[in-house]
């Protein structure tokens, strides 16, 4: 049979390297199987999924210009069933609007400032307290290397 771009066929292991193994055809040509095309999922160690000598079955995934032989298993393996899916229980429709209105709030146990004069006198506030404590921490710094 001829090595052509997609076809499945068996194959030997011959060599095992960090990024791939390389699988022994036949006519006496071999090719690569990359690493990311070993196994389903990632794959951190080819050696925990292969050993020289293991027979394998691999799909002819591509073959260039210089006569390279791309492999891979995990597309010569059958797709995963994945379990059928289950249907969500339905929610309640909820208005976006509410007749009566929410008991843990009324509008005067609003939490923040009332006005924008009220937010931008508190904002100055905190600024002119963390630059008291900004100019505290500087002068206190250029006293201890003054002494040095």
């Amino acid at each position: 049979m001829a090595i052509e771009i997609g076809v499945i066929t068996e194959g030997k292991v011959t060599g095992i390297a960090k990024f791939g193994a390389f699988v022994a055809l036949e006519d006496g040509k071999s090719g690569l199987v990359h690493i990311s095309e070993v196994a389903q999922g990632f794959v951190t160690d080819v050696n925990e999924h292969l050993k020289v000598g293991d027979e394998v079955k691999v799909k002819v995934v591509s073959i260039d210009d210089k006569g390279r032989i791309n492999l891979s298993i995990r597309q010569a393996m059958p797709k995963p069933q994945h379990p059928p899916r289950t249907e969500r229980p339905v929610r309640p429709e909820q208005n976006s609007f509410r007749s009566e209105p929410r008991s843990d709030f009324s509008p005067t146990q609003a939490k923040g400032p009332a006005s924008f004069e009220d937010m931008l006198q508190k904002f100055k506030q905190d600024s002119d307290s963390k630059l008291s404590d900004l100019k505290a921490k500087e002068d206190g710094r250029g006293r201890k290397r003054s002494r040095k």
